[in-house]
């Protein structure tokens, strides 16, 4: 009996123990999320972006990516899943392989670092072990900002990618789970990319980077995706597809423009942002833009920070 006794004392002080740790964990990360703070620039700053497949995170950030390499900071890609059921005509390692391939040239262009996780496409889903892959990926990165999809989208694949970013916000600064990787001192602004979805909630644009001087790298670094964007992706047909390198020319153009547009309208659409956060002169002639929201989960950046993380933003010229 008195061994029991001491044994149910020593796990109520574990337990007790664990509980304070979780509680000053909390008022670590309600401190660290203050605007009274502002961004330490003792190194580069550092930023990973999760997309749900080969081709996502390119689409999204890789203008701004491209911004923040010109600047000497590091930005690591990590496609979650391998991409390998994303075309009508091959499937499989084959096409796991040559996405691997496309990433890898795209991320050359950018000038930024890209990973592919070995992922089914079309099968991901927010378990334990996903959320751990993750962690670790943040924490290893020692990650500054980490932007992924928004939890409501089209396809599973994106909105369990935004699931599991949202379940890392607090577990990157737990010392105890996934304790080989050391936590992050400071926990990171967690931002959405870009979507149209409207329900349950649109998309809020917090941030919005004007990317025209880096619109053609963008559009390079997307072109060299071919299986998705030539030869058009799961949804493609070999009638649609090009049949000589001549008519695989004229797609790439075409691509281009209508990447090129895309971007045009969330200028346009964001044309107010743009004007508060680069002033009247410059957001109006803005011709090209990506768009981020602030996660509410992780670090709130105040409108300082939001300058210091997007350096390339600048101040109003209204002042």
């Amino acid at each position: 009996m008195l061994r029991f006794h001491f044994c149910s004392r020593i796990g109520a002080m574990r337990s007790l123990v664990g509980r304070c740790l979780v509680v000053l964990g909390f008022c670590w990360l309600l401190s660290s999320g203050g605007h009274s703070l502002t961004w330490a620039q003792d190194r580069p700053l550092r930023i990973i972006v999760f997309g749900a497949h080969p081709d996502d995170c390119e689409i999204r950030a890789g203008g701004t990516a491209a911004l923040w390499a010109r600047h000497g900071y590091k930005v690591k890609f990590v496609s979650v899943t391998n991409g390998d059921i994303g075309h009508w005509g091959i499937a499989g390692g084959a096409l796991a392989q040559r996405r691997m391939r496309e990433v890898q040239e795209a991320a050359k262009i950018l000038g930024i670092t890209t990973e592919v996780l070995d992922i089914h496409d079309g099968e991901l889903l927010p378990t334990l072990e996903n959320r751990r892959i993750m962690t670790r990926l943040i924490r290893a990165w020692d990650a500054d900002i980490v932007i992924g999809h928004r939890p409501n989208d089209y396809h599973p694949d994106h909105r369990y990618v935004g699931v599991l970013m949202q379940d890392c916000a607090y577990m990157v600064a737990v010392p105890f789970f996934c304790p080989d990787v050391p936590p992050l001192k400071r926990n990171p602004v967690f931002l959405f990319s870009y979507d149209s979805f409207q329900r349950p909630n649109p998309f809020r644009a917090d941030i919005v980077v004007a990317i025209d001087e880096v619109i053609d790298q963008k559009l390079d670094a997307l072109v060299v995706i071919e299986s998705q964007f030539v030869e058009g992706g799961a949804l493609g047909s070999a009638e649609a597809a090009p049949k000589t390198e001549e008519e695989r020319q004229k797609k790439r153009e075409q691509v281009r423009e209508s990447f090129r547009q895309r971007f045009a309208r969330i200028a346009d659409q964001y044309r107010d942002r743009l004007i508060e956060l680069y002033g009247p002169e410059k957001g109006r002639a803005v011709k090209y833009a990506e768009a981020f929201e602030i996660c509410e989960y992780g670090r709130q950046p105040s409108a300082q920070e939001i300058r210091q993380l997007f350096p390339f933003i600048g101040q109003s010229d209204s002042k």
